[in-house]
């Protein structure tokens, strides 16, 4: 680990920067239809216009739902977010594409730092199986105790496999000690686990990664139990 920081004013910029990136498209789309209604007189051309419209919006609503959870402050600070909730969004931001969602959580009311987490980590996920693939989102109990979360998501597709510096990212430690627009979301989903307390464990596999969260309490007790 590093003592890399960065400054607050460049982390809100780049994130708001991820955030315009994922939502440019299908508004671009939008005013794209437009466009073609204002000038088609074709019935058939508009009615591809509608869909596009329609179809666009949903898209950008989406996201933009699912940014609100994953990098917002969703709530006060100490608020509980429903997991129902989380997945709701998942499942909204990947609908109609190559990713399924295998969601696998129970729905209780979770810390929202977790719940931001789970939203972060799904996105790596997503990242990890371009050509498409199933990401499934799990979490537990872990240690003696059986009141230690553990959350896991993994992703299971054709290649499957993480950016080089996507690990280091992750551990809080960027490669030259920068971060740009590309490499921001992986390290602020370092910055969320360690708001919530717990620790980052990437397991890869040919067509297979996973990424665990747990608290550092529990590996503790896991390496004195060995």
């Amino acid at each position: 680990m590093t003592d890399f920081a960065l400054d607050a004013l460049d982390l809100a910029a780049l994130l708001c920067s991820r955030v315009c990136h994922d939502v440019i498209s299908p508004v671009g789309a939008i005013v794209n239809g437009l466009e073609v209604l204002e000038d088609e007189k074709d019935a058939e051309m508009r009615d591809i216009a509608f869909d596009l419209i329609k179809k666009s919006a949903e898209t950008a609503s989406a996201r933009l739902q699912f940014c609100r959870l994953a990098f917002g402050a969703a709530g006060s600070a100490g608020a509980s977010i429903d997991t129902g909730e989380a997945e709701k969004v998942a499942r909204g931001l990947f609908a109609d594409q190559k990713t399924q969602i295998e969601w696998r959580a129970a729905r209780v009311l979770m810390p929202k730092n977790q719940v931001k987490l789970i939203l972060n980590l799904c996105l790596i996920a997503a990242a990890a199986i371009p050509r498409g693939g199933v990401i499934t989102v799990t979490t537990g109990d872990a240690g003696a105790s059986g009141d230690a979360l553990r959350l896991r998501v993994t992703a299971q597709g054709p290649n499957a496999k993480l950016a080089s510096h996507t690990p280091s990212l992750l551990a809080g430690a960027p490669e030259h000690n920068a971060v740009d627009a590309h490499a921001i979301q992986p390290f602020y989903t370092s910055l969320v686990a360690k708001a919530a307390d717990m620790t980052l464990e990437v397991v890869t596999e040919p067509d297979f990664v996973a990424i665990e969260a747990f608290h550092a309490s529990d590996r503790m007790g896991a390496d004195v139990a060995a």
